[in-house]
């Protein structure tokens, strides 16, 4: 069992325990109350002189790394990333693999304007409906992660709630099958998330295969200016960054290099 099988396990007892916490219905009705999302998609496209949108992750820990930052603030980080001049932030929000919490997403949102992406394993459309009520403006996808028709009724859900859905591939096969939805974003993984392997060329594989239409984010393994450019020389219109980010001695100045804010010194 790879690790994203692990992951997914985990995650579907996670969801039947939070059902009986608190009902689909109270979770809508607090998101219904809630004014519209933001436009993830929309801020994903660079616009002159920008040749790029930055994704900036809150995030604590990872499978493969452990605790990145010994003194995570997801507020702070959160208000440095959007400072520095981050398009959208992704607020881990898995306890078990991440350590993350739905609390930082909430406190996220209280403190920051931008689009945010909840970053966690979407397996059922009660979780749609946790993310709205949580202030989350986008979902992440994991193609690998669900069935055919799991993914397109989850990504049709996720519409009709007002959500933005990342609908995240490694592979070919994977691609294929997030065009053929018709997905607005497609993430390029490039971490295979069963064995935790970070390739670059994943994204320089893939990105050529993707017609003109869908908003293209690489995602993981990206820690260098060098790394960016590669991506978006392929086609990337934006990239997504965590561990390079809250690892960085100056944050600040990580989010305006990733994000090709400055020119190289």
């Amino acid at each position: 069992m790879g690790l994203l099988d692990q992951i997914v396990r985990d995650k579907r007892a996670e969801v039947v325990r939070r059902k009986r916490e608190i009902s689909r219905s109270e979770l809508e009705g607090r998101g219904k109350q809630l004014p519209a999302a933001r436009d993830f998609r929309g801020a994903l496209e660079p616009r002159a002189p920008a040749r790029v949108r930055l994704i900036a992750e809150v995030k604590k820990a990872s499978p493969s790394r452990g605790v990145l930052s010994e003194s995570f603030d997801p507020v702070a980080l959160a208000r440095t990333y959007a400072s520095a001049g981050a398009s959208a932030l992704s607020v881990l929000t898995d306890a078990k693999y991440f350590h993350g919490a739905p609390e930082h997403l909430e406190q996220v949102r209280a403190a920051v304007d931008l689009p945010l992406l909840r970053k966690d394993f979407v397996l059922d459309d009660y979780q749609l409906w946790e993310s709205r009520a949580l202030g989350a403006d986008a979902v992440l996808l994991i193609v690998a992660a669900l069935e055919r028709l799991e993914l397109r009724d989850l990504l049709q859900a996720a519409k009709g709630i007002g959500l933005g859905a990342l609908v995240e591939v490694h592979t070919a096969p994977e691609l294929d099958q997030a065009l053929a939805l018709d997905s607005s974003i497609i993430g390029i993984n490039n971490r295979d998330l069963q064995t935790l392997e970070t390739r670059v060329e994943t994204s320089l594989e893939l990105l050529p295969r993707v017609p003109p239409g869908p908003a293209v984010v690489s995602e993981s393994g990206l820690f260098t200016r060098s790394d960016v450019e590669r991506v978006v020389a392929a086609g990337a219109h934006a990239v997504l960054v965590g561990e390079a980010l809250v690892t960085a001695p100056d944050i600040a100045a990580k989010v305006r290099e990733l994000a090709l804010l400055e020119e190289p010194s």
